[in-house]
């Protein structure tokens, strides 16, 4: 989750952009990018994708191994 947290922050940042900023063109809600950003454990896969969506990425599998071997 950390890597998630991360990389949306570093991209929104690089990009100029606020949390408001992203949330708009993500069309998802204000709250929803803060939880984001703050690590909620309980996010909408799909509205994370929408947010991804603007970086040209998207969620996907990680094996447990590749996790652990980090």
């Amino acid at each position: 989750m950390q890597n998630l947290i991360q990389f949306v922050k570093q991209r929104r940042k690089q990009l100029g952009l606020t949390q408001q900023d992203l949330a708009e063109r993500a069309g998802v809600g204000l709250r929803f990018v803060r939880d984001l950003e703050q690590g909620k454990e309980t996010l909408r896969m799909d509205k994370v994708n929408e947010v991804l969506a603007l970086f040209g990425h998207e969620l996907a599998p990680v094996s447990s191994k590749e996790l652990n071997d980090v």
